[in-house]
Protein backbone atom coordinates (compact mmCIF):
# COMPACT_ATOMS: atom_id res chain seq x y z
CA UNK A 1 0.00 0.00 0.00
CA UNK A 2 1.17 3.50 -1.23
CA UNK A 3 0.99 6.01 1.46
CA UNK A 4 0.46 10.06 0.34
CA UNK A 5 3.54 12.14 1.36
CA UNK A 6 3.36 13.63 4.95
CA UNK A 7 3.27 17.34 4.84
CA UNK A 8 6.37 18.46 7.44
CA UNK A 9 6.65 21.85 8.56
CA UNK A 10 10.09 23.27 9.34
CA UNK A 11 11.88 26.18 10.49
CA UNK A 12 12.54 28.13 7.53
CA UNK A 13 12.77 30.10 4.85
CA UNK A 14 15.31 27.49 3.05
CA UNK A 15 18.91 27.19 4.30
CA UNK A 16 18.18 26.64 8.29
CA UNK A 17 20.44 24.22 9.95
CA UNK A 18 16.65 22.63 10.26
CA UNK A 19 16.01 21.96 7.11
CA UNK A 20 19.52 20.60 6.23
CA UNK A 21 18.96 18.61 9.81
CA UNK A 22 15.43 17.28 7.96
CA UNK A 23 17.25 16.30 4.99
CA UNK A 24 19.60 14.15 6.66
CA UNK A 25 16.83 11.61 7.28
CA UNK A 26 16.09 9.95 4.31
CA UNK A 27 12.50 8.91 5.12
CA UNK A 28 11.38 12.27 5.58
CA UNK A 29 13.38 13.89 3.16
CA UNK A 30 11.02 12.95 0.11
CA UNK A 31 8.05 14.18 1.46
CA UNK A 32 6.15 17.31 1.33
CA UNK A 33 8.60 19.52 2.98
CA UNK A 34 6.63 23.00 4.24
CA UNK A 35 8.82 26.25 5.32
CA UNK A 36 7.45 27.64 7.86
CA UNK A 37 8.51 31.28 9.33
CA UNK A 38 9.24 30.51 13.13
CA UNK A 39 9.08 27.76 15.94
CA UNK A 40 5.75 28.93 17.07
CA UNK A 41 4.09 28.68 13.54
CA UNK A 42 5.70 25.18 13.09
CA UNK A 43 4.22 23.84 16.12
CA UNK A 44 0.85 25.98 15.76
CA UNK A 45 0.54 24.34 12.41
CA UNK A 46 1.22 20.93 13.87
CA UNK A 47 -1.39 21.14 16.10
CA UNK A 48 -3.99 22.43 14.15
CA UNK A 49 -3.44 20.12 11.48
CA UNK A 50 -1.99 21.85 8.78
CA UNK A 51 1.63 20.11 8.48
CA UNK A 52 1.55 16.40 9.91
CA UNK A 53 4.82 16.55 11.47
CA UNK A 54 6.57 19.62 12.93
CA UNK A 55 10.34 19.62 12.71
CA UNK A 56 11.98 22.09 15.20
CA UNK A 57 15.50 22.58 16.88
CA UNK A 58 14.60 22.49 20.86
CA UNK A 59 18.36 22.50 22.64
CA UNK A 60 22.07 23.20 21.40
CA UNK A 61 24.78 21.76 22.85
CA UNK A 62 26.50 25.07 24.26
CA UNK A 63 23.66 27.51 24.49
CA UNK A 64 21.26 25.19 26.23
CA UNK A 65 17.49 24.41 25.80
CA UNK A 66 15.33 26.19 23.11
CA UNK A 67 12.99 27.48 25.36
CA UNK A 68 9.98 28.35 23.02
CA UNK A 69 10.15 24.41 21.97
CA UNK A 70 10.27 23.28 25.11
CA UNK A 71 7.81 25.54 26.63
CA UNK A 72 5.50 25.17 24.22
CA UNK A 73 5.53 20.86 24.02
CA UNK A 74 5.30 21.18 27.66
CA UNK A 75 2.54 23.71 29.06
CA UNK A 76 0.67 24.97 25.59
CA UNK A 77 0.52 22.12 23.72
CA UNK A 78 -0.91 18.18 23.04
CA UNK A 79 1.71 17.17 20.64
CA UNK A 80 4.54 13.88 20.76
CA UNK A 81 7.87 13.92 19.99
CA UNK A 82 8.09 11.37 17.58
CA UNK A 83 12.02 11.18 16.83
CA UNK A 84 15.36 13.13 18.08
CA UNK A 85 17.80 14.00 15.35
CA UNK A 86 21.20 15.38 16.02
CA UNK A 87 23.14 17.49 13.98
CA UNK A 88 26.63 19.59 14.04
CA UNK A 89 26.31 22.82 13.36
CA UNK A 90 29.25 24.76 11.50
CA UNK A 91 28.21 28.53 11.33
CA UNK A 92 29.64 30.70 8.45
CA UNK A 93 30.20 34.99 8.83
CA UNK A 94 27.95 35.98 5.09
CA UNK A 95 27.92 38.72 3.16
CA UNK A 96 27.27 40.64 0.19
CA UNK A 97 30.27 39.79 -2.74
CA UNK A 98 32.76 42.12 -2.29
CA UNK A 99 32.27 43.11 1.67
CA UNK A 100 35.40 42.75 3.80
CA UNK A 101 35.59 41.73 7.53
CA UNK A 102 36.03 45.46 7.97
CA UNK A 103 33.10 46.84 5.83
CA UNK A 104 30.37 44.82 8.63
CA UNK A 105 28.69 47.25 11.02
CA UNK A 106 26.12 45.14 12.16
CA UNK A 107 25.56 41.64 12.14
CA UNK A 108 22.03 39.86 12.22
CA UNK A 109 20.99 36.01 13.23
CA UNK A 110 19.21 34.14 15.62
CA UNK A 111 19.80 34.87 19.39
CA UNK A 112 20.68 31.21 19.73
CA UNK A 113 23.02 31.05 16.68
CA UNK A 114 24.66 34.70 17.60
CA UNK A 115 25.32 33.45 21.23
CA UNK A 116 27.60 30.84 19.71
CA UNK A 117 29.91 33.03 17.86
CA UNK A 118 30.47 35.28 21.07
CA UNK A 119 34.48 34.65 20.72
CA UNK A 120 34.40 35.26 17.58
CA UNK A 121 32.49 38.47 17.50
CA UNK A 122 34.76 39.64 20.07
CA UNK A 123 38.15 39.14 18.14
CA UNK A 124 37.42 39.75 15.05
CA UNK A 125 34.31 42.13 14.90
CA UNK A 126 34.43 44.56 18.51
CA UNK A 127 31.94 46.72 18.95
CA UNK A 128 29.79 45.48 16.16
CA UNK A 129 26.11 45.68 16.47
CA UNK A 130 23.92 42.41 16.62
CA UNK A 131 20.15 42.08 15.49
CA UNK A 132 17.95 39.04 15.96
CA UNK A 133 15.86 37.15 12.78
CA UNK A 134 13.37 34.06 13.36
CA UNK A 135 16.47 32.22 11.85
CA UNK A 136 19.77 31.80 10.68
CA UNK A 137 17.88 31.71 6.72
CA UNK A 138 15.91 34.54 7.49
CA UNK A 139 19.17 36.37 8.46
CA UNK A 140 21.06 35.84 5.34
CA UNK A 141 17.69 36.54 3.05
CA UNK A 142 17.76 39.90 4.85
CA UNK A 143 21.31 40.42 3.56
CA UNK A 144 20.66 39.39 0.31
CA UNK A 145 18.07 41.56 -0.16
CA UNK A 146 20.30 44.13 0.22
CA UNK A 147 19.24 48.08 1.32
CA UNK A 148 21.62 48.15 4.00
CA UNK A 149 25.46 48.57 4.29
CA UNK A 150 27.55 46.93 6.12
CA UNK A 151 24.60 44.34 7.07
CA UNK A 152 26.15 40.20 7.52
CA UNK A 153 24.87 37.62 8.48
CA UNK A 154 25.94 34.32 10.90
CA UNK A 155 23.90 30.97 8.69
CA UNK A 156 24.41 27.75 7.01
CA UNK A 157 26.88 27.69 3.66
CA UNK A 158 23.80 26.91 2.14
CA UNK A 159 22.26 29.81 2.71
CA UNK A 160 24.77 31.71 1.12
CA UNK A 161 24.34 29.65 -1.74
CA UNK A 162 20.95 30.48 -2.36
CA UNK A 163 20.67 34.25 -1.46
CA UNK A 164 23.18 35.08 -3.03
CA UNK A 165 26.19 35.93 -0.21
CA UNK A 166 29.44 35.39 0.44
CA UNK A 167 31.22 32.99 3.11
CA UNK A 168 33.44 35.94 4.57
CA UNK A 169 34.10 33.60 7.68
CA UNK A 170 33.90 29.79 8.01
CA UNK A 171 33.24 27.82 10.81
CA UNK A 172 33.12 30.91 13.17
CA UNK A 173 31.30 29.01 16.26
CA UNK A 174 33.44 29.10 18.97
CA UNK A 175 33.28 25.28 20.12
CA UNK A 176 34.03 23.00 16.93
CA UNK A 177 31.58 20.24 19.44
CA UNK A 178 28.66 22.66 19.08
CA UNK A 179 25.81 20.22 18.18
CA UNK A 180 22.11 20.76 17.98
CA UNK A 181 19.01 18.65 18.98
CA UNK A 182 15.66 18.75 16.82
CA UNK A 183 12.60 16.65 17.42
CA UNK A 184 9.70 15.92 14.81
CA UNK A 185 6.48 16.21 16.84
CA UNK A 186 2.94 15.07 15.83
CA UNK A 187 -0.62 15.15 17.41
CA UNK A 188 -2.15 11.97 19.39
CA UNK A 189 -3.28 10.83 16.10
CA UNK A 190 -0.07 9.70 15.25
CA UNK A 191 0.48 7.54 17.76
CA UNK A 192 3.96 6.90 19.48
CA UNK A 193 6.56 4.92 18.28
CA UNK A 194 7.24 1.47 18.36
CA UNK A 195 10.28 0.03 20.85
CA UNK A 196 13.04 0.08 18.93
CA UNK A 197 15.78 -1.08 21.41
CA UNK A 198 17.09 2.29 21.70
CA UNK A 199 14.95 4.90 22.78
CA UNK A 200 14.45 7.59 25.12
CA UNK A 201 11.01 9.43 26.65
CA UNK A 202 10.28 13.00 27.50
CA UNK A 203 7.74 13.84 30.62
CA UNK A 204 6.96 16.92 32.55
CA UNK A 205 6.22 16.26 36.00
CA UNK A 206 4.59 19.11 38.24
CA UNK A 207 4.77 19.02 41.68
CA UNK A 208 1.52 19.16 44.32
CA UNK A 209 4.08 21.93 46.45
CA UNK A 210 7.16 23.07 46.78
CA UNK A 211 8.89 21.57 49.42
CA UNK A 212 11.79 19.99 50.43
CA UNK A 213 12.67 16.76 49.22
CA UNK A 214 9.81 17.15 45.84
CA UNK A 215 12.79 16.71 43.59
CA UNK A 216 14.25 13.76 45.17
CA UNK A 217 11.00 12.08 45.58
CA UNK A 218 10.77 12.22 41.86
CA UNK A 219 14.37 11.12 40.89
CA UNK A 220 13.96 8.14 43.70
CA UNK A 221 11.89 6.59 41.14
CA UNK A 222 14.08 6.68 38.50
CA UNK A 223 16.94 5.13 40.78
CA UNK A 224 15.13 2.74 42.10
CA UNK A 225 14.58 1.09 38.69
CA UNK A 226 18.45 2.07 37.74
CA UNK A 227 16.51 4.15 34.68
CA UNK A 228 19.40 6.43 33.27
CA UNK A 229 18.20 10.21 33.27
CA UNK A 230 19.81 11.70 30.48
CA UNK A 231 18.98 15.43 31.00
CA UNK A 232 16.53 17.40 33.64
CA UNK A 233 15.39 21.16 33.95
CA UNK A 234 12.96 23.07 35.77
CA UNK A 235 11.21 25.50 34.08
CA UNK A 236 8.55 28.00 35.05
CA UNK A 237 4.78 26.97 34.65
CA UNK A 238 3.82 30.60 34.19
CA UNK A 239 1.19 29.89 36.39
CA UNK A 240 3.10 32.16 39.67
CA UNK A 241 6.36 33.11 40.77
CA UNK A 242 8.24 29.81 41.95
CA UNK A 243 5.87 27.87 40.43
CA UNK A 244 8.33 25.17 38.46
CA UNK A 245 7.96 21.80 36.62
CA UNK A 246 10.43 19.92 36.01
CA UNK A 247 11.15 18.26 32.55
CA UNK A 248 13.02 15.11 32.27
CA UNK A 249 14.61 12.90 29.84
CA UNK A 250 15.26 9.35 30.09
CA UNK A 251 16.57 5.88 28.67
CA UNK A 252 13.88 3.46 27.57
CA UNK A 253 10.09 3.08 26.35
CA UNK A 254 6.92 3.50 27.35
CA UNK A 255 6.12 -0.25 26.22
CA UNK A 256 9.01 -1.57 28.59
CA UNK A 257 8.14 -2.56 31.99
CA UNK A 258 10.44 -0.71 34.23
CA UNK A 259 9.28 2.49 32.60
CA UNK A 260 5.74 1.96 32.77
CA UNK A 261 6.19 0.97 36.60
CA UNK A 262 7.94 4.07 37.23
CA UNK A 263 5.47 6.28 34.93
CA UNK A 264 2.84 4.61 37.12
CA UNK A 265 3.99 5.52 40.13
CA UNK A 266 4.98 9.06 39.39
CA UNK A 267 1.25 9.65 38.04
CA UNK A 268 0.11 8.56 41.48
CA UNK A 269 2.35 10.52 43.60
CA UNK A 270 2.34 13.55 41.64
CA UNK A 271 0.01 16.19 41.03
CA UNK A 272 -0.09 15.54 37.14
CA UNK A 273 2.37 13.78 34.77
CA UNK A 274 2.59 15.27 31.04
CA UNK A 275 4.02 12.53 28.77
CA UNK A 276 5.65 13.82 25.90
CA UNK A 277 6.73 10.88 23.64
CA UNK A 278 8.84 7.38 23.81
CA UNK A 279 10.87 7.80 20.38
CA UNK A 280 13.85 6.29 18.96
CA UNK A 281 16.95 8.03 20.35
CA UNK A 282 19.68 9.94 18.27
CA UNK A 283 23.35 8.58 18.38
CA UNK A 284 26.21 7.53 15.58
CA UNK A 285 25.85 3.93 17.09
CA UNK A 286 21.30 4.27 17.25
CA UNK A 287 21.21 1.83 14.57
CA UNK A 288 24.00 -0.71 15.63
CA UNK A 289 22.28 -0.75 18.94
CA UNK A 290 18.68 -1.20 18.06
CA UNK A 291 19.85 -4.48 15.99
CA UNK A 292 21.63 -5.87 18.71
CA UNK A 293 18.61 -5.16 20.97
CA UNK A 294 16.38 -6.97 18.22
CA UNK A 295 19.00 -9.60 18.20
CA UNK A 296 18.95 -10.02 21.55
CA UNK A 297 15.59 -10.14 22.53
CA UNK A 298 14.57 -12.85 19.58
CA UNK A 299 17.28 -14.67 21.05
CA UNK A 300 15.68 -14.46 25.03
CA UNK A 301 12.59 -15.08 23.19
CA UNK A 302 13.24 -18.12 22.10
CA UNK A 303 14.68 -19.63 25.25
CA UNK A 304 11.53 -18.32 27.47
CA UNK A 305 9.60 -20.26 24.94
CA UNK A 306 11.86 -23.22 25.55
CA UNK A 307 11.44 -23.78 28.94
CA UNK A 308 7.48 -23.10 28.71
CA UNK A 309 7.13 -25.51 26.42
CA UNK A 310 8.56 -28.47 29.36
CA UNK A 311 5.93 -26.72 31.99
CA UNK A 312 4.24 -30.22 32.79
CA UNK A 313 -0.01 -30.39 31.69
CA UNK A 314 -2.12 -29.68 34.71
CA UNK A 315 -2.59 -32.76 37.16
CA UNK A 316 0.30 -33.89 34.89
CA UNK A 317 3.68 -34.98 36.44
CA UNK A 318 7.02 -33.31 34.57
CA UNK A 319 9.24 -35.53 32.10
CA UNK A 320 11.97 -37.52 33.08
Amino acid sequence: MVHPPRRIGFLGPPGTFTEQALLSERDLAGDELQSLASISEVLGSTADGRVDLGFVPIENSIEGTVNLTLDTLALESELFIQREVVARVQLNLLGPSGTELGDVTTVVSMPHATAQVRGFLARQLPGVATRAANSTAEAARLVGEGGEAGLAAVGTALAAELYGLEVLAADIEDHPENQTRFVAVATAAAGIPAPSGHDKTTVVCFQHADRPGSLLAILQEFAARAVNLTKLESRPTKRGLGDYCFIIDFEGHLGDELVADCLRDLKAKLADVKFLGSYPAAGHHGEARRRNADASWRQADEWLEGLRRAIAPRGGRPSA
